[in-house]
């Protein structure tokens, strides 16, 4: 039996702690905390504030990539991409109880990534992205559905280039949660643009 866990509908992805502490205030229900390119120790000071950031709320933390040190201070959910996946322990993330989330952008990257019997799958990029380079083509809506018929119960993640306008066909083409980074924090106001993707959520829900 699989054992599956959907992050909320609307899934912001952050840098920092910090980013942590403004969002889940507004009423977020899954953030992921992204860390890139920081010294072990304060990879670790980040991860253990963004956790004390979340603890007295519904929020869920995701910690991207930082597998051990997701273990070793209690976070409940990790998120892996391919590189990380390959050098990850997966037992020892099983043993810990931690519920795990894979990126993919392609066919051999989507059978690793079952062969390690995530939570959940990522499907990126959908729509081309601003915040990095990418070496694979937007995805597009019906390579979504595909990845939904082939993970089955399995909830999917979509990430690339979403806006709230596209977040409904998204949605009707089979993704059960859409990843946000871009969108909210290029804008001027960022708590006002998530406060929309909260209210778009919300709808969603019901």
């Amino acid at each position: 039996m699989i054992a599956t866990s959907a992050p909320d509908v609307f899934y912001p992805i952050v840098p920092g702690a910090a980013w942590v502490a403004r969002l889940v205030p507004l009423g977020v229900r899954t953030i992921q905390l992204r860390i890139k390119d920081k010294p072990a120790g304060e990879v670790r000071e980040e991860i253990a504030a963004a956790l004390d950031a979340t603890r007295a709320s519904r929020c869920r933390l995701i910690v991207n990539d930082y597998w051990q040190a997701a273990i070793d201070l209690g976070a409940t959910d990790l998120h892996l991409g391919q590189e990380d996946l390959a050098g990850a322990d997966l037992a020892a993330i099983k043993c810990a109880g931690i519920t795990l989330g894979v990126s993919t952008h392609d066919d051999e990257e989507l059978e690793i990534a079952l062969r390690a019997d995530p939570a959940y799958v990522a499907l990126g990029p959908i729509y081309e992205t601003k915040l990095k380079a990418m070496k694979w083509a937007p995805q597009g809506l019906e390579r979504i559905g595909e990845w939904k018929r082939r993970i089955g119960e399995r909830p999917l993640v979509a990430i690339g280039g979403i806006t709230p306008e596209r977040a409904g066909p998204i949605l009707a083409a089979g993704a059960d949660s859409v990843a946000v980074i871009t969108d909210f924090m290029t804008s001027p106001h960022p708590e006002a643009r998530v406060r929309l993707w909260l209210d778009w959520a919300a709808t969603v829900r019901t």
